[in-house]
């Protein structure tokens, strides 16, 4: 009978703990288990006194202390690599979607914060999503030294939620200054919108051109451009739209001047309009369809474009899944800050070719050109009736030009000019000189604006390298990345005692029957010997 006591006290006491970590709150009938099972423990090292000293003095029990002070010192190593681990800890990410690592973007905007930023979560201690939220936020910390951030419990902090005027869970308030955004639920997108928000001194405004059939910013329809307004917003921009004929000039707050997809001609008066903003040093986006408004592409000559009365084909691309008036471009000027660093492939439906002769000096770059098996057909009668074909001294080669950029020159600057143009190699004498008294007027090209309409935006890279295209013009190059993609995969979400039963039931638990086991049948086979 005395040889059952300390199963039952361990029995006891192993109840009583693994049920306290499992529901993570100590009860009266987990105390009395515990309580019960030293009792039941004690009671039989006290009558098995003399039993437990012959054993500890035998040769076994010498052995048997080498191998606890082996396993002591093993134990010892792990708890000394878990810390460093915790002190200095790397991590990979091996998720198709990179669902833990934060976005470039993210990254850049971290990377350039000049205040601090403070991150208040409200959630309550048993929340599903809290450590979602606690992994999100320990990551931008850890880039960032001017990031903090704090939990506050709605529930035992009720002064605190009324302080901050926070009326529901799972919200979360950053703060700058006297600047707050209040962010909804565990969102790396939204919670970089609202540092961009909380961070900038000034909200830049972009204005589209309107009156010329160009793409409609509040249009739902698939031709429309409501997503591209709404990208812009998120990248914290104001968007407007302008009428020309109605106003004296482009308004003096315009970072960027974008005309997307006219239909009909500029008047005089609109280019003359145009072309001062541009000689004050604007930024300018053109996205001209095929065989439209020829008007500025004679304009646009003027700056050094090159903009061909051609349509692109590319029968390459029938492999993505598009057709052969459908370009996949894959191939992007690496020197230049709206491609250096991109590397995804983007589409566009129906594009015409647009060129500069390069030019680091005047800031002349073709970003991106299509595949070696493209061309430029000029033959559309060909076209209507689906015989085009390449016609050597006719029609032009690939790999073709699609969208170029260039940078005027409109006059100097006493207190130097802007460090982004990127007309000189970095770091050169002369790029020292023209950074301190040169100011340029910065235009993009694109040969197509139906590529981030609302059916095309989202496809492969369309999006990233419109919004990076705009970031530059509008001189925020921490903004210009590859964005993130939201997952297509939802996880599994577990209440704080489920997760706490998922760690101890394969790491305490099951491992620890198994040693109890294999302890009592060496005991078992000892006894009989």
């Amino acid at each position: 009978m005395k040889r059952f006591i300390p199963i039952l006290g361990l029995l006891m006491l192993a109840v009583g703990v693994v049920s306290w970590a499992i529901i993570g709150a100590m009860q009266t009938y987990m105390l009395v288990l515990i309580w019960a099972g030293l009792l039941c423990l004690l009671f039989f090292f006290y009558v098995s006194f003399s039993d437990i000293k012959n054993i500890l003095s035998g040769r076994s029990a010498k052995y048997g202390a080498n191998t606890v002070l082996m396993t002591g010192v093993f134990v010892a190593l792990i708890i000394f690599t878990v810390f460093m681990s915790i002190k200095y800890k790397s991590k990979w990410d091996m998720t198709v979607a990179k669902r833990y690592t934060l976005s470039n973007q993210t990254l850049k905007l971290l990377g350039a914060l000049k205040k601090d930023i403070e991150a208040v979560a409200f959630y309550r201690g048993d929340e599903r999503t809290r450590q979602t939220m606690q992994d999100l936020l320990s990551e931008y910390k850890h880039n960032s030294s001017r990031f903090a951030y704090q939990f506050i419990d709605p529930d035992k902090n009720p002064s605190l939620a009324v302080k901050y005027n926070v009326t529901s869970y799972r919200t979360t308030l950053i703060k700058s200054g006297n600047k707050e955004e209040v962010v909804g639920y565990e969102s790396e997108e939204k919670l970089t919108n609202a540092i961009l928000k909380v961070s900038r001194d000034e909200v830049k405004t972009i204005y589209f051109l309107k009156g010329h059939g160009e793409n409609n910013i509040l249009d739902m329809q698939n031709s429309g451009y409501k997503a591209v307004r709404e990208a812009l917003e998120k990248e914290n921009y104001l968007v407007k739209e302008v009428v020309l004929l109605t106003i004296e000039k482009i308004p003096d707050d315009a970072a960027v001047f974008v005309i997307s997809g006219p239909k009909k001609e500029l008047l005089p008066d609109e280019i003359k309009k145009l072309t001062a903003y541009i000689n004050g040093g604007g930024k300018v986006l053109f996205m001209l369809d095929p065989g439209t408004v020829p008007s500025l592409v004679s304009y646009l000559k003027d700056y050094g474009f090159k903009i061909g009365d051609d349509i692109i084909i590319d029968k390459l691309s029938q492999v993505f899944g598009a057709n052969y008036l459908t370009p996949v471009v894959t191939e992007y000027d690496k020197d230049h800050p709206i491609t250096k660093e991109f590397n995804v492939a983007t589409f566009f439906p129906l594009t015409r070719s647009v060129e500069v002769d390069n030019d680091p000096t005047k800031g002349r770059y073709q970003l991106a050109k299509t595949g070696e098996a493209s061309w430029a057909e000029t033959n559309k009668k060909a076209l209507e009736e689906g015989k085009a074909e390449y016609n050597d001294g006719k029609d032009k080669k690939g790999p073709v030009s699609i969208a170029a950029v260039t940078a005027v020159e409109v006059g100097e600057s006493e207190h130097g000019g802007h460090s982004e143009h990127n007309l000189v190699p970095a770091g050169s004498k002369q790029g020292k000189d023209v950074e301190n008294k040169k100011i340029y007027a910065k235009i993009v090209v694109f040969g197509d604006s139906d590529f981030v309409n609302n059916t095309n935006i989202n496809l492969a890279g369309n999006k990233d390298f419109f919004l990076n295209a705009a970031n530059w013009l509008a001189e925020e190059a921490d903004m210009i990345s590859i964005r993130k993609k939201e997952p297509d995969a939802t996880p599994v979400i577990l209440s704080a005692s489920q997760g706490r039963l998922i760690f101890w039931l394969p790491v305490i638990i099951m491992p620890s029957l198994v040693l109890i086991t294999g302890i009592g049948i060496l005991t078992r086979r000892r006894q009989k010997k």
